[in-house]
């Protein structure tokens, strides 16, 4: 029943991922809106879902720790693993704003949230833990970056979300995408849950130690949301979608879901969540730093492999912790 459960929660996730993607592209198209803020907003907080509900309940049930690995290993996984994927599927060219504002505030605020982490060694607290004035800070930097993705968003800041002539379509109704948005997020959510239970007990099956299954399949599991859009969008050649998708889901990530969840208690940073948060800001200047590789604006099949070594390399490191 486990291995029925697997396959149908890919499924879901696969199909609910392509709904998402053509009904955010038609709203991008209808509203004039670039398809990176699309990506950043709608489809980054909806793809987000999964970690909110885990990270969300997991506080309200006590389960703190549980809240800040999910976050930290759900953004290592979007940074090196699913932009990796993409990037093996569809090259993804960074435009100027990429490099100029989206990536240095997700880099920003993975530095924000590894120096609220260090209680330990600014403040010489006996634990590590995010609390509540921290949280509302995260929030309120939250709903400033909503407030400037919309603000700051010109036709000429990504690609145009426009397809050539001999594709083109009539254009979907405004219900219908919205329907589409809403049914796929559905979907999303709904195939990542049975994924992450299938998944996890299968794995325990095989003797696979809890630790491991915390850090890879919870976390890739959560993620599996941003990787079925990514990779549609990047065989759909809406690279900027894909981009968008996960700097706005790491950021949601970390300003809205750590946010609230943090403002129902406390939240302790584990040993190895404590690694990982720190290595959030790392991976980002990985990312940041393939666009300068040779001058190129690009992150290429080769950079996609080096990331997703990368993330390897990582999963062994915590899983030996």
């Amino acid at each position: 029943m486990d291995i029925v459960l697997f396959i149908a929660g890919i499924a879901l996730v696969v199909l609910g991922a392509d709904w998402l993607v053509d009904g955010s592209v038609s709203i991008a198209k209808r509203s004039g809106i670039s398809e990176y803020v699309i990506g950043a907003t709608i489809v980054g907080i909806g793809t987000s879902m999964p970690e909110l509900a885990v990270s969300f309940f997991a506080a309200l049930k006590g389960n703190a720790d549980i809240a800040i690995g999910n976050v930290a290993g759900s953004n290592m996984v979007n940074t090196l693993l699913i932009l990796g994927v993409t990037a093996l599927i569809s090259p993804i060219a960074f435009t100027r704003q990429n490099l100029r504002r989206d990536i240095p505030i997700t880099l920003g605020v993975s530095v924000l949230l590894a120096l609220f982490a260090l209680d330990t060694f600014i403040w010489k607290s006996e634990a590590n833990r995010i609390i509540r004035p921290e949280a509302i800070i995260l929030l309120l930097c939250f709903a400033g970056y909503m407030w400037l993705n919309f603000k700051q968003d010109k036709a000429a800041a990504g690609p145009s979300c426009e397809v050539p002539e001999e594709t083109q379509e009539k254009p979907m109704s405004l219900f219908k995408s919205l329907a589409l948005i809403v049914i796929g997020l559905g979907m999303l959510v709904l195939g990542g849950n049975l994924f992450v239970d299938s998944g996890t007990n299968i794995a325990k099956s095989l003797g696979v130690s809890d630790s491991l299954i915390a850090i890879s399949m919870m976390a890739v599991g959560t993620s599996l949301p941003e990787l079925a859009t990514c990779i549609v969008a990047a065989a759909k050649k809406n690279n900027q979608l894909a981009l968008g998708n996960i700097l706005g889901s790491n950021i949601s990530n970390i300003l809205l879901i750590i946010g609230l969840s943090g403002t129902v208690v406390p939240l302790n940073v584990n040993p190895q969540s404590f690694v990982s948060l720190m290595l959030l800001p790392v991976s980002v200047i990985v990312l940041w730093m393939t666009s300068f590789m040779f001058k190129k604006n690009t992150l290429d099949r080769v950079d996609g492999a080096i990331l997703i070594v990368l993330y390897a390399a990582y999963i062994v490191t915590i899983g030996r912790m």
